[in-house]
């Protein structure tokens, strides 16, 4: 249940946020819906004490409207960030705000989802197309927290999928909304087509261009 990601560090990776420091984050547990619950993270801290853990993702909609506590979780979970899912920047500042105040050590914004329904929200694997609203939400969020605000993304949708196409969505959400952590799922995503589990099967990997990317980030 590992996923299929390349991390891309910054230089500030080894921070310690909240008393914990996990000076690379190589090792994590993807979020996974339906799967990575407060309990399910649990029994993976049990296994290691380092690994960072994700939640499973949240939209923005649930936190703010929704009856139950979207933002539980246990003490012993930390490391922990939470993945949230949205375009709205103000909402998702609120949000990452709440979750900050409840000590979360990092704020994950999810653009790899494929998901017809996560598209009709407008968030997703489909914001890959409007990085500029991307960089609106990460410098939203950064704005309110003092926690890393990082991007879960994959390497292209649809045709959009060249490797000019990911450096310039990188350097957009890097330059003008301030990311420096990106985690790249090595494969791109049809937004059509194809199922979520599909997607994660049928789309080759392309490693080479995530670390082509990571020694691009780096030079």
């Amino acid at each position: 249940m590992l996923n299929e990601t390349t991390d891309i560090q910054n230089a500030s990776s080894g921070d310690v946020l909240e008393g914990v420091s996990y000076p690379s984050a190589r090792f994590s547990v993807a979020p996974m819906l339906d799967w990575t619950d407060r309990h399910c993270r649990y029994f993976h801290r049990i296994l290691s004490k380092n690994a960072l853990l994700y939640t499973e993702m949240v939209t923005t909609g649930a936190i703010i409207h929704g009856k139950g506590d979207f933002l539980a979780y246990n003490e012993e979970e930390h490391p922990l960030a939470l993945q949230l899912g949205g375009s709205n920047p103000v909402d998702l500042a609120h949000c990452a705000k709440l979750a900050v105040e409840r000590g979360y050590d990092e704020i994950n914004l999810n653009v790899g989802c494929p998901s017809d329904r996560v598209q009709n929200g407008r968030f997703g694997a489909c914001l890959m197309g409007e990085a500029e609203l991307v960089a609106q939400c990460v410098a939203a969020m950064k704005e309110v927290v003092d926690v890393p605000v990082t991007v879960k993304t994959r390497i292209g949708i649809d045709d959009q999928d060249s490797y000019d196409f990911l450096v310039d969505f990188v350097r957009t959400v890097s330059e003008k909304g301030g990311c420096t952590d990106f985690t790249i799922h090595a494969r791109k995503a049809w937004l059509s087509g194809l199922s979520p589990k599909e997607n994660r099967e049928i789309p080759p990997l392309d490693y080479p261009r995530v670390y082509q990317l990571k020694k691009t980030s780096h030079t």
